[in-house]
């Protein structure tokens, strides 16, 4: 099982993330692309990145823009699996911006 992290150091080591509205055991970002069809490319890259890693991102989605939180289940809480999914899907995101 994956170690808790406290969320400050967390948050440190990302840009445009934040706690969850309500949760300090996960993070969030909303990301926002030109279009539906850029927004969900960057949703097929992070899911098949996320089945790599078996860990897997809560999202909503609404034509351009992905809602994104993340958190580590059994370890109730945000984990290192977590801070290199982000970093995965902001690099996805820079790609497509």
């Amino acid at each position: 099982m994956a170690d808790k992290m406290k969320i400050e150091d967390v948050l440190a080591k990302l840009k445009g993330w934040e706690s969850a509205e309500g949760d300090t055991d996960a993070i969030t970002k909303t990301f926002e692309f030109e279009d539906f069809a850029t927004a969900f490319a960057f949703m097929s890259a992070s899911a098949t990145q996320a089945e790599k890693a078996d860990h897997h991102p809560e999202w909503f989605n609404v034509y351009n823009t992905v809602e994104v939180t993340l958190t580590t289940h059994d370890a109730d809480g945000v984990t290192q699996k977590d801070v290199d999914l982000a970093k995965k899907m902001d690099g996805f995101a820079a790609k497509l911006a």
